[in-house]
């Protein structure tokens, strides 16, 4: 089970207190977005000391980890691309968007490239379907009307704006 930091508790300590004591498990998903703000991922590791901290089954801890397409449970890329495939996307060419992407950066989906800049994955609704193709950027940046073009941009952009002497990504 993972030891956190003592800032890493006051944190914890934090999002609880915003629910009554016998509900802290409702603190769950604000720990585990602390421990990927502060880890880059969410490991089993993490997962069984959250559990413990707020006094519930691992699996359970688990089961969020893995229902919520934000936490990652791997390393990434510095830049984190998840681009909606779902059926309203798809007919709006969600699904051709992703290929483009994993093509122009030599990755299959849920891959990372080789210097660690990208990680690639499909994404579940991401509640644009008017806008499709959509992706998000990191889990923050909503993109709309996603052309080949557009993502061509994109790609430039961000690989231009890539932190220097990234590790490679194990993703």
């Amino acid at each position: 089970m993972m030891q956190f930091k003592i800032s890493t508790l006051a944190r914890f300590a934090k999002e609880v207190a915003k629910y009554p004591v016998d509900q802290k498990v409702s603190a769950v998903m604000a720990c585990l977005s602390i421990v990927q703000q502060e880890q880059g991922h969410v490991s089993p590791e993490a997962e069984d000391g959250i559990a413990a901290y707020l006094g519930m089954a691992p699996i359970a801890v688990h089961e969020v980890t893995t229902f919520y397409n934000m936490y990652n449970q791997q390393p990434t890329g510095q830049f984190k691309l998840n681009i909606c495939t779902n059926l309203p996307c798809q007919l709006r060419d969600g699904d051709k968007a992703l290929a483009h992407v994993c093509k122009k950066l030599g990755v299959e989906p849920y891959g990372s490239t080789a210097d660690g800049v990208f990680t690639v994955q499909p994404s579940e609704c991401l509640g644009a379907c008017a806008d499709a193709p959509v992706m998000l950027v990191n889990d923050r940046q909503m993109l709309s009307f996603m052309t080949n073009e557009r993502l061509d941009e994109l790609l430039e952009l961000l690989k231009s704006n890539a932190a220097p002497n990234r590790e490679k990504s194990h993703a």
